[in-house]
């Protein structure tokens, strides 16, 4: 069924960007720890697991349709592009490309392999 595939991929994208947007985007500020004045952040452990568990569920999705690749691909490129644009944008070193590239390699495994699982499981 093409349409149901089409709808899937499209689902995936956008759970993808939101994932970034409705976790991560938002919070810039970094915590101090009054005792040791050592700075953690921005974002919190339980930001984190919410950003992962949406874009396990977004490769959930694109996994149903059955295409392990352009699933990886579709929750890769929209979370990637996301981080990448904000990350640019406060990066006077240029390292922000090094985040870039690792985030989209390890995305880009992890979505491939819970979509390929998925496919198998779904039969």
């Amino acid at each position: 069924m093409p349409g149901r595939k089409t709808a899937l991929l499209a689902a995936a994208v956008l759970l993808s960007a939101l994932a970034w947007v409705g976790w991560l985007a938002w919070d810039q500020e970094y915590q101090v720890d009054p005792v040791t004045g050592i700075a953690s952040g921005p974002y919190e452990t339980w930001q984190v697991a919410g950003c992962v568990l949406t874009l396990l569920v977004a490769a959930v999705l694109a996994g149903l349709a059955r295409r392990p690749v352009g699933a990886a691909v579709c929750v890769t490129v929209p979370f990637t592009v996301c981080w990448t644009i904000s990350a640019a944008q406060d990066d006077e070193t240029g390292l922000f490309a090094a985040g870039a590239l690792f985030l989209a390699v390890g995305l880009l495994l992890g979505s491939w392999a819970v979509a390929a699982v998925t496919r198998r499981m779904a039969g």
